[in-house]
């Protein structure tokens, strides 16, 4: 299996489009303002050397780095470049299962990976000029966590036989799937290193972590994953649109006006889409980071925008309004395939 991940994607897509930019730190992200409301989205290697992280702030990314060269957020631009990758993965003799705008695995037959990766990248950069890494393993887990270690442009192989001795001393939210909150967890129970966790009766971890994800995440540090690749085309499950604020939102009329914007541009969405909506939900983030998020089931699966703007208001009416709003969401779940 390989795992194809696309180098800095986002300012990679704005590098193409202004080769001016090439060697300077870029930071994509919001609607390109330096605030603290408005964070990275993806920041260029040579921003990322000073310390510009995904998810950051971009006024902390702009401390740690003022030259950085800010640009807002293009998506229908990075839809258009994914959807030219995908395209030219699909030509290869292999399964492609799509994970999202800049990842998918690959599946193959053939016995020589490193090959059919090395042939990948450069047609990928001959055809849409990006670059890639290319993970390789025996399943899923392991081709997706070799990736990184070929980060930016390179290969990388990871199997049964050096997964230990990559991954045995390191904590386990370097898992794909694990986060902080299952590593603190863990770590409550005694189990600080993938090692330890590999090495988790199953049926122990069941009894604390519940009978799915216990024996889950022991499989996890065992690097034990899917060996077959879902060739079906990736689709999204939902349609979402989200705004923060330059100045925080405090009374009712100011509330229920931003959700409706926002599920007007949903509902715009998703008639592009041409796909019913089961579930509509409100994301509320309070002043000054605490984030909360209702949802509700259609009576029936619609596409009707004034339903759906009726549906979020009125999940926005659940949230207590006790204090300052600085960002707003809305998300429309699409009956499933």
């Amino acid at each position: 299996m390989l795992h194809v991940d696309l180098d800095q994607f986002l300012a990679a897509v704005e590098i193409l489009r202004r080769p001016e930019l090439a060697g300077r730190p870029v930071v994509v992200g919001g609607r390109g303002e330096v605030t603290d409301r408005a964070v990275v989205a993806t920041a260029s290697y040579e921003a990322r050397a000073f310390g510009v992280r995904s998810g950051m702030p971009l006024r902390q990314a702009a401390r740690r780095c003022p030259d950085a060269v800010f640009l807002p957020a293009d998506n229908a631009a990075y839809g258009e470049a994914s959807a030219q990758v995908m395209a030219v993965l699909r030509e290869f003799d292999v399964v492609v299962e799509v994970l999202g705008w800049d990842e998918a695995f690959l599946g193959s037959d053939g016995e020589d990976p490193e090959a059919l990766a090395g042939a990948v990248q450069r047609a990928v950069r001959e055809r849409t000029g990006l670059s890639c890494a290319v993970g390789i393993g025996d399943n899923t887990v392991r081709a997706k966590m070799a990736t990184p270690f070929g980060k930016p442009g390179g290969i990388f192989r990871l199997t049964r036989y050096n997964w230990f001795a990559l991954f045995g001393d390191r904590p386990p939210d370097a898992l794909w799937g694990v986060g902080s909150r299952t590593a603190r967890k863990l770590a409550e129970l005694g189990i600080t290193t993938v090692a330890q966790l590999a090495q988790t009766p199953p049926s122990w971890l069941a009894e604390r972590l519940g009978p799915a994800m216990g024996p889950h995440f022991v499989a996890l540090g065992r690097g034990i994953g899917r060996t077959e690749v879902v060739g079906t085309p990736w689709v999204a499950r939902s349609r979402s649109r989200e705004t923060t604020y330059p100045e925080n939102l405090t009374s009712r009329d100011e509330l229920r006006a931003a959700v409706a914007v926002l599920a007007r541009r949903v509902a715009a969405d998703v008639d592009a889409e041409g796909r019913a909506v089961a579930r509509v939900a409100v994301k509320v983030r309070f002043a000054p980071f605490f984030t909360a998020t209702r949802s509700a089931t259609l009576p029936a699966p619609t596409t009707d925008p004034a339903v759906l703007e009726a549906a979020a208001l009125e999940v926005l009416d659940r949230f207590d309004r006790d204090r300052p709003v600085r960002l707003l969401g809305v998300r429309a779940e699409f009956v499933p395939d």
